[in-house]
């Protein structure tokens, strides 16, 4: 879809969702009739379709979809554009290319997901790069919605429809990027806030998959845009363009799906609620994140003084990375409150803060040793020969698969949960 074609739709949906929710809603806040097996909001409560209370306990899927350098133990190479150059100077592009194929068949799989269940989670959240759902035309025309992505998510919806989890739908990397650091595989500026092409694109990739989708039940939701603005960029112009962005890619999805929930994302990490006004749509969650704040309810203050006010659901969409007496007094005040929860992360490497941990493979200090390097001082004679590196890299595909992970049973106590 070009420019101008995406122009047009958007006012057309703009229109559509307009009066999609007038006719639906009755007013932002109201109760949301969703037929039966969608989670939905119902006051400050998700709830199921026979109108149960549906309290999210939830695990991220971090680093399938999108790498990041630290689970790979790099101090520079921390994008996925990064990561992926450096694999290509280690191994080469066509076998880096043939590595990332069969990294993402292994390191999540239908028995990872089989085993979340069986862990007692009921929700998994699954972070998106936008580069693996989009090929991108010359200058910004003829955009094309294809890639890897698709039936990747689509297999790993379908696990979770088999077994009874339900997955919520994250753009972690937005195009252009929203955030302006590593995990948003930007340049390093919100660019989605100030280049049209890339709202636009934003838009239409959030209407695709929302269409895609709309009649899966398995889907919990669509968190919109994930950690949006970072405290580095220029907030006093950008967060009063984060609601309207909202309500644009809102809009789009609720063109084509009037079921699903949609999870709005505060600004500065996912850490300020300030920013938003009266809610604007009728089956929306609003998600906080939060790392190593002391587990006292000062730290949620601002969520619940928010919920009460305009009586919607918050989630906090990330936390964890910390030791398990922190993870199960975060855990039980964020549940004292009725909030739910999606830790970060199920799988990592050599690590005890993580559901499980993929063994280290005999000579990955190499591999973390290039990757702990500024690119431009990367001097290609001072790498592994190519054989070794794909050896290392092998051996880790092997490591990542889920029969050879280690299962990290006292994370999962602080969950209050156990591993089956």
């Amino acid at each position: 879809m070009g420019v101008c074609g995406m122009k047009l739709w958007r006012r057309c949906t703009r229109v559509a969702a307009a009066a999609f929710l007038v006719t639906l809603a009755g007013g932002a806040g109201a109760g949301f009739a969703a037929p039966a097996d969608f989670i939905h909001t119902e006051g400050a409560r998700l709830v199921d379709g026979a109108g149960n209370d549906f309290a999210v306990k939830g695990i991220n899927l971090g680093n399938w979809l999108l790498p990041e350098g630290y689970m790979f133990k790099f101090k520079r190479a921390l994008s996925p554009a990064e990561i992926g150059g450096l694999f290509d100077e280690l191994i080469g592009p066509e076998a880096a290319s043939n590595f990332w194929t069969k990294f993402r068949d292994v390191y999540i799989t239908k028995d990872d997901i089989d085993f979340i269940k069986a862990a007692g989670f009921n929700t998994i959240r699954v972070p998106l790069n936008w580069r693996l759902f989009i090929a991108p035309g010359e200058d910004g025309a003829d955009d094309r919605f294809e890639g890897p992505g698709w039936a990747l998510l689509d297999r790993l919806v379908q696990w979770c429809h088999e077994a009874g989890l339900r997955a919520i739908i994250d753009l972690h990397a937005a195009p252009g990027g929203q955030t302006g650091v590593n995990h948003d595989d930007g340049p390093g500026f919100p660019l989605i806030f100030y280049v049209p092409h890339y709202r636009e694109l934003t838009i239409a990739l959030w209407q695709k998959l929302a269409a895609r989708y709309r009649d899966e039940t398995a889907v919990l939701g669509y968190d919109v845009l994930n950690e949006p603005i970072s405290s580095y960029s220029d907030v006093d112009y950008l967060n009063p363009q984060l609601e309207p962005l909202y309500r644009d890619i809102v809009a789009g999805i609720r063109s084509v799906d009037p079921n699903h929930v949609v999870l709005l994302d505060g600004a500065q990490w996912s850490t300020n609620f300030a920013v938003f006004g009266r809610p604007f749509d009728a089956n929306a969650v609003y998600t906080y994140h939060k790392f190593w704040a002391n587990a006292t309810r000062d730290a949620l203050q601002e969520y619940i003084d928010f919920s009460n006010r305009w009586n919607v659901p918050i989630l906090i969409g990330e936390t964890g990375e910390y030791n398990d007496t922190w993870n199960a007094g975060f855990r039980r005040l964020n549940e004292r409150f009725g909030i739910g929860w999606c830790f970060w992360t199920y799988k990592n490497l050599d690590s005890h803060l993580s559901v499980v941990s993929i063994q280290k493979p005999a000579g990955w200090s190499l591999i973390a040793n290039a990757g702990s390097v500024d690119a431009d001082a990367l001097d290609p004679a001072a790498l592994p020969p190519r054989d070794k590196a794909q050896s290392i890299l092998d051996a880790y595909l092997e490591a990542a698969k889920f029969r050879n992970d280690r299962v990290n049973t006292s994370y999962l106590s602080s969950l209050g949960l156990a591993a089956p």
